[in-house]
């Protein structure tokens, strides 16, 4: 009788770690699910292929591929959307330099942002349209990154204009 109770506490104890275990096992993996999860929240990143939005129009007016090249930030054209009758491989006329005269398409737009806190500061922006170089600044905005508001400006930030591309991949 007493080896009876013996080998029923025995197997009551070993039910009973057997249970706190997994119970602390799936605790540990739930939480990590959460701490992971938070951490890919917060690494939102601006890389990736985004449809341009005119900020005059509303209108899609291409598509620019943003990438990060150590540490910086930069777009390209990959695309435009263009109405009957536009050229559908427009050149930059009117940049200087290097740029004059070269399809928009494969050119860089975006470069020389760089991350600080939430938003991406310090790079230049082209207009293909003008051939103007504009300081900028860039912010995803939506819960999930699905949107990017990039603010050329001159000077200060309160003297210029913002369009949002909505992420297209």
């Amino acid at each position: 009788m007493a080896a009876q109770r013996s080998a029923g506490c025995l197997a009551t104890r070993t039910t009973g770690f057997f249970y706190r275990s997994v119970t602390i096992a799936l605790e540990i993996g739930i939480l990590s699910a959460v701490i992971w999860s938070a951490a890919s929240a917060s690494e939102l990143s601006p890389v990736g292929l985004w449809k341009t939005i005119d900020d005059n129009t509303g209108k899609p007016r291409g598509l620019v591929r943003s990438k990060e090249v150590n540490g910086e930030y930069q777009g390209k054209v990959e695309k435009i959307f263009t109405a009957p009758g536009e050229d559908p491989e427009p050149k930059c006329e009117k940049c200087d330099g290097a740029r004059h005269n070269q399809p928009v398409i494969g050119m860089t737009i975006l470069w020389g942002l760089k991350k600080q806190g939430d938003e991406y500061e310090g790079g230049a922006i082209l207009d293909p349209e003008s051939g103007k170089i504009y300081r900028a600044r860039m912010k995803l905005e939506g819960g999930e990154g699905e949107k990017l508001s990039v603010r050329g400006f001159i000077g200060f930030a309160l003297l210029g204009r913002t369009q949002n591309w909505v992420r297209d991949e």
